[in-house]
C-alpha cells in the first residue's frame, strides 16, 4: 500500500477520535476546533527560563547577527520563488515532504524513518529557540505545545501577545529570526558531521570491493539476467576494485556487442544495447554505488557489524541537514503567518505607517501563497500524469 494512504488513515483516525472525545481531551489541555487539533502544556517553560538565563548577552548577539542572515535568506528565497516561474518543469519547485510518501510531482523521496528524526529536530529546535529568546527579551509564555493544522503537523510556543506588542522592534525581530536561524545552525553542524563521516571516517574504516547494483532500468539489456544486490566483480575480463575502475570498465563498452560480467552470484553474458545519453557508448541499464567491505584491522577491533553504524548516521545528518535548511530557509519567505512576514512587516514599520504596511504585508502574503499554491498543485498533477 502507497505510504500515502498511511498517513490518511492515521489522520482520519486522530479526528475521528479528538472529534468523538472532544470534552474528555480538555482535561489534558488538547483543543479540538476544526480545522485545528491543539496541545498546550506549561511543563517546558521552566526549561527554556534556564536556557535563556544561562547567557542572554550571547542570545542577544547571536540572534542580531541572526537578523542580518534572515533577512539575506528571505530575499533570497523570495528571489528563488519569483523565479521558479519562469522555469516550470514536470517537477515542483515547492513540493510537500511526507517522510515514507512518493509525492507526485516531488523530485525527492524522503525516508520515512531518517525523515521522522529529522523533521523532529526541525520543530524541537525551531520552537525552542522561539521560547529561549522570547524569555531574553523579556516576553512571558503562556504555553508551548504541538497542533494538527488539518493533516499539517507542527509545533509552537505561545508568546504573551501584550509583551509582544509592548517590545521594541528589534526584540521582535530577534524572536522571529531566532527559529529559522537555529534551523540554519544545526543544518550547518549536522553538514559538518555528515562530511566528517563520509569524507573521513568512512574511507578509514572500509575499502572498496566491486560495484553493487541499486536498480535495474526497466527493459534494459541486463533485464532478466543480473539482478539488484548483485557484486560486479569484473566487465570482459577487466577487473572492478572501486567506483572509478566500474567507470573505466564502461566506458569501453560498445552498442551491440557481446559482454561478459562477473558477479558475486557467477558469471553473465549479455548483448549490450545503445547508450540513450551517448550513443556510441555500451548500454547494460544498470544504476550502481560503492560496495565496501570492512578494513581488517577494523574489524579486528570492532568486529564486522558494528563499523556499519557509520552509514546509518551518515544518513541520518544527511537529511536532518537538509530538513533543518530547507523548513528553515521555507519560513523566511516574507508571507504572514510565516516568520520572515512577521519580520517584513516589522522592517518596514521603522520607516512606514501603520496603514500602509499592514495592507502590504498582506498584498506580499497572498502572491507568495498563490505562487506555493499553483506550484505544489501544477506539480502534483503533472506528476500523476
Amino acid at each position: 500500500m502507497n505510504g500515502i494512504w498511511y498517513y490518511a488513515i492515521a489522520f482520519v483516525a486522530i479526528w475521528f477520535i479528538a472529534i468523538v472525545f472532544k470534552n474528555k481531551l480538555e482535561k489534558y489541555g488538547v483543543e479540538v476546533e476544526f480545522p485545528v487539533i491543539m496541545w498546550k502544556t506549561q511543563r517546558l517553560r521552566g526549561l527554556i527560563n534556564k536556557i535563556a538565563n544561562i547567557s542572554p548577552k550571547f542570545w542577544k548577539w547571536f540572534m542580531n547577527v541572526g537578523i542580518v542572515i534572515s533577512v539575506g535568506f528571505m530575499l533570497f528565497m523570495a528571489y528563488a520563488l519569483i523565479i521558479s516561474l519562469t522555469t516550470i518543469t514536470e517537477t515542483a519547485s515547492v513540493a510537500i515532504l511526507l517522510p515514507g510518501v512518493e509525492m507526485p510531482g516531488s523530485p525527492i523521496f524522503v525516508p520515512f524513518f531518517y525523515g521522522f528524526l529529522g523533521l523532529a529536530t526541525v520543530l524541537i529546535v525551531h520552537e525552542f529557540s522561539h521560547g529561549i529568546l522570547s524569555r531574553v527579551e523579556k516576553v512571558k509564555i503562556k504555553s508551548i505545545g504541538l497542533l494538527l493544522f488539518a493533516i499539517l503537523p507542527g509545533a509552537f510556543v505561545e508568546p504573551d501577545e501584550e509583551d509582544m506588542e509592548q517590545s521594541k522592534k528589534s526584540s521582535r525581530l530577534r524572536i522571529y529570526a531566532a527559529g529559522s536561524m537555529a534551523n540554519i545552525t544545526l543544518a550547518v553542524i549536522a553538514l559538518i558531521i555528515f562530511y566528517s563521516i563520509s569524507s573521513f571516517a568512512i574511507p578509514a574504516t572500509f575499502d572498496e570491493n566491486g560495484v553493487q547494483i541499486e536498480t535495474i532500468v526497466n527493459d534494459a539489456p541486463v533485464e532478466g539476467i543480473l539482478s539488484e544486490g548483485m557484486i560486479i566483480k569484473s566487465i570482459n575480463n577487466i577487473t572492478i576494485y572501486d567506483s572509478d575502475s566500474y567507470i573505466q570498465a564502461t566506458s569501453t563498452l560498445k552498442p551491440n556487442d557481446n559482454a561478459t560480467i562477473t558477479t558475486n552470484e557467477g558469471t553473465f553474458s549479455l548483448q549490450l544495447g545503445e547508450n540513450p545519453n551517448n550513443h556510441s557508448r555500451g548500454y547494460m541499464g544498470v544504476q550502481a554505488s560503492k560496495n565496501f567491505i570492512v578494513k581488517e584491522d577494523v574489524a579486528n577491533m570492532w568486529g564486522n557489524d558494528i563499523p556499519w553504524v557509520l552509514f546509518e548516521l551518515s544518513e541520518l545528518f544527511k537529511w536532518i541537514f537538509f530538513l533543518n535548511f530547507a523548513v528553515g530557509t521555507f519560513n523566511l519567505l516574507p508571507m504572514k503567518p510565516l516568520d520572515g512576514g512577521h519580520m517584513l512587516e516589522d522592517i518596514l514599520s521603522y520607516k512606514l505607517s501603520e496603514k500602509i504596511v499592514k495592507p502590504t504585508v498582506k498584498y506580499i502574503s497572498m502572491v507568495f501563497a498563490f505562487i506555493i499554491v499553483f506550484s505544489i498543485v501544477y506539480g502534483f498533477i503533472g506528476g500523476i500524469i
